[in-house]
């Protein structure tokens, strides 16, 4: 599914990534995880074609991002869905209208995109929320709202950037639960965290970044006591 071979990022004189080789398989959960700084929010910006490698070859559902021309990315994005930190809603559309813009770039039908609307928004568990503003959501409702966006067009792989760093314990947990869900239906999703009480809590395989290099591999975190649920 992902391939990675020594890919190095270089800003001037600084080194984002340093010789990063890691294989990811379909339908697996992986967590990048590292200080800040340490190279995660730069690779899932690789990923889905935001960003370059400097060298190195990256592979990603079999297109070679290292070489993908400027007019492919699109294709490359229509099999991705992408989650921030900071939602990236717009907040005076409703929530139907903000899943729906996924669907509406691609031309789809008014009738299928009615329909995978509502259906995302069940699985993150806004059913009947569909014509509320963006705006007046909760931090919680708001990142659901956009993990529906991401994953309303069924792709093979999502990608998270820090998806919890703007949220309570009880809500972090809430949306994890949800990227779970959204795993055992067969989508390979890649999370960039700093937040260890969620990895102990959710363990999965585990790839640990520290200035810009691979410094471990660990199939699962261990666990830990489970971080206390808001009340």
């Amino acid at each position: 599914m992902i391939r990675l071979y020594h890919i190095v990022k270089s800003y001037g004189a600084h080194d984002a990534l340093r010789d990063v080789s890691v294989h990811i398989e379909k339908g697996e959960f992986v967590y990048f995880t590292g200080p800040s700084g340490a190279g995660k929010s730069t690779l899932l910006k690789m990923l889905y074609g935001a960003e370059r490698p400097s060298s190195g070859k990256m592979l990603v559902g079999g297109l070679d991002v290292t070489t993908l021309e400027r007019e492919r990315v699109a294709q490359l994005r229509r099999n991705m869905g992408i989650v921030f930190q900071d939602f990236k809603l717009l907040p005076r559309r409703t929530v139907a209208d903000n899943v729906a813009l996924a669907l509406e770039v691609v031309g789809a039908p008014r009738d299928q995109i009615e329909r995978r609307v509502s259906a995302a928004l069940n699985i993150v568990g806004l059913k009947g929320r569909d014509q509320s503003l963006a705006g007046e959501l909760s931090g919680g409702e708001k990142q659901r709202v956009a993990i529906a966006r991401a994953i309303v067009n069924d792709p093979a792989v999502l990608l998270c950037d820090e998806p919890t760093g703007n949220l309570d314990g009880g809500m972090a947990v809430e949306v994890m639960e949800i990227l779970q869900a959204i795993h055992l239906r067969g989508t390979t999703v890649l999370v960039a965290t700093h937040d260890q009480g969620l990895m102990n809590r959710f363990p999965k395989r585990v790839l640990r970044l520290v200035a810009g290099k691979l410094t471990s591999h660990e199939s699962h975190v261990r666990r830990g006591p489970k971080p206390p649920e808001a009340r």
